[in-house]
C-alpha cells in the first residue's frame, strides 16, 4: 500500500543541520492501525506530514501503491491529499466561520464532487461519528471532543485509503479520549490508520503496530512489512474548486466580520462617491448646457447675409517700422474692412440650401430688405405704418427719412419667421397664442410679447397707435386690427423731373381694391425666459408675405425707373456706386435675392451636419465665389462644451487619487486577512486545495469587497445627489441638475471590482505560496 524508501528531510538554520528523517525505510499494509512513538523532536510529526504530502521530502521515494512520488508536481501532491489521505489533528483544524456540515463538505467540494452526493457523503459521515443531530452548528457551538469528531467525519467523508493521526486525543480528557481511539480503531478495518502519539498506553492498547521512532529515524518496529512494488495501481484525481466555491467560501467568511466589512466597503467606496458625484454632476450641467444651446440656436441660426465677415481674415503681421514709414502714413484696410465678404447668393445656392434634409433642418427662413407700403387706419385717421422697432415718429412721411431707411433698412423692421408647415412648428415650439390664433396665410401677422405680456412701445406706435410708456392694452384692442398694403403703382406717383413721390396717405389711397389686407391673427406670448430673443417683441410675419410683396412691385414703374437711372428716383441724388444702386432697388422690391438665409437645425448634434453640407458647396470654388456663413451657437458651444469637458476630467483625475488610496488600502486588508487566515489555509492545502485555490479565495473575497465598495458608493452618490439638487435649486434656479447616468453607475462598479481585485491578488498570491505544514502550527 504505501512504503518510504530512504527518506532524508533536513531543516537548515543557519549553519546548523537538523536530520529530521534521516535514511527512514518502511512499509505500510493496506489496512492496520500503526502507532509511531517518541519524544518529541524526534521526526515522527515530519514523518507523518511527508507520508500526507505536506512536507515534501529531499530525497529517497515515497511509493503509494506501487507509484513512485519522486516526479510529482504541486498539482499531484495536492490531488494526493485530496483523494488519498484524511488528516486528524491535535488542534481540529476546524474552519471556523463555516458550519459543521460546510467543513466535512470541504475536501469534496475541492475534487468537484456534485453537491447531491457530496451533501448525503457528509451527512453519512456526520452520523458515523455521532454528529447527526449538530451538523448545522457552529464549530463554537461544541466541545473539544465533538469537534475532533468533526474533524474525524471530514477526513473520512470522502474515503480516503490513508488516515493521518497527529496526537488525535492530546487536547482531550481521558474519558473522550477512550471515545475517540475506539472511533479511530474501528476506522482502521477499513484503511490504513497511522497515528502519531506520546502516549504508550493508548499506543498498545489500541494500535496494531508499534514503531519507535528517535533522532529521525526508526528504532524498532513490532510488526514489519514488506510492500510489493512491482505493479502501479495509483491513479490521481485533479481537485477543481470553482470560483463560485470561492466565492461561497469567501462569502461565509465575510458575514462573520461584518462590521469590518462594512467599514473597509465604506473607506473603498469614497472614491467612487467621488467619482460618481463628479460625472452626475457634469452629466446633469452638460444637460443644463445641451438645453441652452438647443435654444441657442434659435437665437443665434446659421445665418448667410450678402455682406458677411469672415472670420479667418488675416492677421496683423507688421514689422517694425522702417525707416521710410517713420515718415510717412500708410494708407491701409482695416481688419474689420479685410474680414468683409461679399455673398454672391443666387439662385443656385437658394434651391442648394431648400435640397437640405428635412431630418437636419426643417426651418430656413429668408429676410429681405424690401420695404412695405403699410398704411394703418386708426380712429378715423388714416397714416404710414413700418412693422419696426425703431423711433420713426419724425418725419415718417419725408422723403429723407425714406432715403435713411432705404439706406439702412431699418424702415422694414419687424421679426420674420419662416413660411408654411415649418414656421407653424416652429412658432408651436417657442410660444403660445394669448389672445387670438396661430397665422393662418401669409397675410395674419402676429404681435411677440415677452413673459410678462409686455412688447415694444415703437412697434405699437409704428403700427398707428397712441401708446405711452406702461400704458396697457386691452388684448381685442390689437386683435383683428388690419393694415393696407399699397402696391408700388399706386403708392408712388411720377413727377416732371423724373422722380417719385408717395401719394398721401388718405382714404382713397387706403380702400383701393388691389391692396392687400393684413390682420392681426393672434398674440404669441414666449413659452419660456430662453425663448425671450428669437424674434423680437412687435410684428412679426411670415418670410412668404415679403415673397408676394416682391412678387408685386419687381415691375412696378418705380423700380423699372431706378434701374435704368444712375440717380435716386426718389431724392434726385447721384448713386455713387453699384452697392448702393442695389439697395434701392432692393428697398423698392425689384429683387428676389434675400438679405440674409438664417438655418435653424432640428437638434444641436445637427448643425455640424448642416454646417459640412454649407462647406461643400465651397469645395473648389474660388474666394470671391464662396458662401461664408456666421455660426454664433457653435463659437458658444465650443467654449461651453470645452470648458465643461476641462473641469470634468480635472475633477475625476482628483477623485481618481482615492480609488488608487483604496485599492492600496484592499492591499493591506487583503494581506491583514491572509495573516488572520493562514491556519485556514493549511487547512485547504491539507484538504488538496491547489494554489490557484488559494487565490482564488482571496481573490472572491476582494471581489465581493470590490462590488459591495462599488455598489455602496454608487448608492450614496445616488441619494447624495437629492440635497445636491435641492441646494443647487435654491442657489441657481436649476432643476435637477444632478443626474447619475445608470451607464456611469455600472462602469464604476466594474472599476471598483477591478481594481479591488487586482489590489488585493499580490496578497492572495502570497497566501498560495504559504508552506502547508507552517501555516498548520500557527496561531
Amino acid at each position: 500500500m504505501l512504503e518510504l524508501k530512504h527518506i532524508k528531510k533536513y531543516f537548515y538554520v543557519g549553519d546548523s543541520v537538523t536530520k529530521a528523517l534521516d535514511d527512514v525505510s518502511v512499509s505500510f499494509r493496506p489496512k492496520e492501525f500503526v502507532a509511531i512513538l517518541g519524544p518529541s523532536g524526534s521526526g515522527k510529526t515530519t514523518m507523518l506530514n511527508g507520508i500526507g504530502g505536506l512536507d515534501i521530502y529531499d530525497s529517497g521515494d515515497l511509493i503509494i501503491k506501487g507509484k513512485s512520488t519522486k516526479d510529482f508536481s504541486e498539482a499531484d501532491w495536492d490531488a494526493y491529499r485530496n483523494n488519498s489521505v484524511g488528516f486528524i489533528f491535535q488542534s481540529y483544524n476546524i474552519i471556523g466561520h463555516l458550519s459543521i456540515l460546510d467543513n466535512v463538505e470541504m475536501g469534496m467540494t475541492l475534487s468537484g464532487v456534485p453537491n447531491n452526493e457530496k451533501k448525503e457523503k457528509a451527512i453519512k459521515a456526520l452520523e458515523r461519528v455521532g454528529l447527526g443531530p449538530h451538523m448545522n452548528k457552529k464549530p463554537n457551538q461544541l466541545s473539544g471532543g465533538q469537534m475532533q469528531r468533526v474533524a474525524i467525519a471530514r477526513a473520512i467523508a470522502n474515503d480516503p485509503e490513508i488516515l493521518l493521526c497527529d496526537e488525535p486525543t492530546g487536547a482531550l480528557d481521558t474519558e473522550t479520549s477512550v471515545q475517540i481511539m475506539e472511533l479511530i480503531k474501528e476506522l482502521s478495518q477499513e484503511r490504513l490508520v497511522i497515528m502519531v502519539t506520546h502516549n504508550p498506553a493508548l499506543a498498545k492498547e489500541y494500535a496494531d503496530r508499534i514503531i519507535n521512532f528517535a533522532d529521525g529515524k526508526i528504532q524498532d518496529d513490532s510488526n514489519p512489512y514488506s510492500e510489493d512494488t512491482d505493479k502501479d495501481n495509483f491513479e490521481l484525481k485533479k481537485t477543481k474548486m470553482t470560483f463560485w466555491t470561492a466565492l461561497k467560501l469567501s462569502y461565509t467568511n465575510i458575514k462573520t466580520k461584518k462590521a469590518r466589512t462594512f467599514l473597509t466597503a465604506f473607506a473603498s467606496s469614497i472614491g467612487i462617491i467621488s467619482i460618481a458625484i463628479v460625472l452626475a454632476l457634469s452629466s446633469g450641467f452638460q444637460k443644463q448646457i445641451d438645453k441652452t444651446q438647443s435654444n441657442t440656436l434659435a437665437q443665434f441660426p446659421i445665418t448667410i447675409s450678402q455682406i458677411a465677415s469672415n472670420q479667418t481674415a488675416p492677421k496683423n503681421n507688421d514689422k517694425k517700422l522702417t525707416k521710410a514709414k517713420k515718415t510717412k502714413v500708410t494708407a491701409k484696410l482695416s481688419q474689420a474692412d479685410k474680414a468683409t465678404h461679399i455673398n454672391k447668393i443666387t439662385k443656385k445656392y437658394m434651391n442648394y440650401i431648400d435640397n437640405i434634409n428635412p431630418e437636419l433642418s426643417k426651418t430656413v427662413t429668408y429676410t429681405y430688405s424690401t420695404g412695405m407700403n403699410i398704411l394703418s387706419e386708426n380712429n378715423g385717421k388714416i397714416k404710414t405704418a413700418t412693422f419696426s422697432n425703431t423711433d420713426t415718429s419724425k418725419g415718417a412721411n419725408s422723403a429723407s427719412a425714406m432715403s435713411s431707411a432705404m439706406a439702412t433698412s431699418t424702415g422694414i423692421g419687424g421679426s420674420v419667421y419662416p413660411s408654411g408647415k415649418s414656421g407653424q412648428a416652429f412658432l408651436k415650439k417657442h410660444y403660445k397664442v394669448v389672445s387670438g390664433s396661430m397665422p393662418a396665410s401669409a397675410n395674419d401677422i402676429v404681435l411677440i410679447v415677452d413673459s410678462d405680456n409686455s412688447t415694444n412701445i415703437n412697434a405699437l406706435k409704428n403700427i398707428g397707435l397712441t401708446v405711452k410708456d406702461g400704458q396697457k392694452l386691452d388684448f381685442n384692442k390689437l386683435v383683428g386690427k388690419e393694415f393696407k398694403v399699397v402696391n408700388n403703382n399706386d403708392y408712388y406717383k411720377k413727377l416732371p423731373t423724373g422722380t417719385f413721390l408717395p401719394n398721401s396717405a388718405d382714404s382713397k389711397l387706403y380702400d383701393n381694391s388691389s391692396n392687400k389686407t393684413l390682420k392681426i391673427s393672434g398674440i404669441l406670448r414666449v413659452k419660456s425666459k430662453s425663448s425671450e430673443n428669437i424674434l423680437a417683441s412687435g410684428i412679426a410675419y411670415s418670410d412668404q408675405l415679403t415673397k408676394n410683396i416682391i412678387n408685386d412691385n419687381k415691375n412696378s414703374d418705380i423700380v423699372a425707373a431706378q434701374k435704368g437711372s444712375s440717380t435716386n428716383v426718389l431724392t434726385g441724388a447721384n448713386v455713387e456706386d453699384a452697392t448702393t444702386k442695389a439697395t434701392l432697388i432692393n428697398y423698392l422690391g425689384g429683387s428676389t435675392t434675400p438679405s440674409s438665409i438664417m438655418i435653424y437645425p432640428n437638434n444641436f448634434k445637427n448643425k455640424d451636419k448642416i454646417l459640412k453640407y454649407l462647406d461643400k458647396y465651397n469645395n473648389g470654388k474660388k474666394k470671391a465665389d464662396k458662401i461664408v456663413y456666421t455660426d454664433m451657437a457653435g463659437s458658444v458651444s465650443n467654449l461651453t462644451g470645452g470648458l465643461m469637458d476641462a473641469i470634468t476630467y480635472v475633477l475625476v483625475a482628483f477623485a481618481g487619487i482615492s480609488l488608487v488610496t483604496s485599492m492600496i488600502m484592499i492591499s493591506i486588508i487583503t494581506y491583514t486577512s491572509v495573516l488572520e487566515r493562514t491556519k485556514e489555509i493549511g487547512i485547504l492545502k491539507a484538504l488538496g486545495a491547489r494554489k490557484k485555490d488559494i487565490t482564488r479565495v482571496f481573490d472572491a473575497e476582494t471581489t465581493i469587497l470590490g462590488v459591495a465598495s462599488g455598489v455602496l458608493g454608487v448608492v450614496i452618490a445616488y441619494l447624495a445627489t437629492i440635497p445636491i439638487n435641492a441646494v443647487l435649486k435654491s442657489m441657481t434656479d436649476l432643476t435637477n441638475v444632478a443626474q447619475l447616468n445608470p451607464i456611469h453607475a455600472i462602469i464604476l462598479i466594474v472599476v471598483s471590482t477591478v481594481l479591488t481585485v487586482l489590489g488585493g491578488h499580490i496578497p492572495a498570491r502570497m497566501a498560495a505560496k504559504k508552506d502547508a505544514a507552517t501555516a498548520l502550527r500557527s496561531e
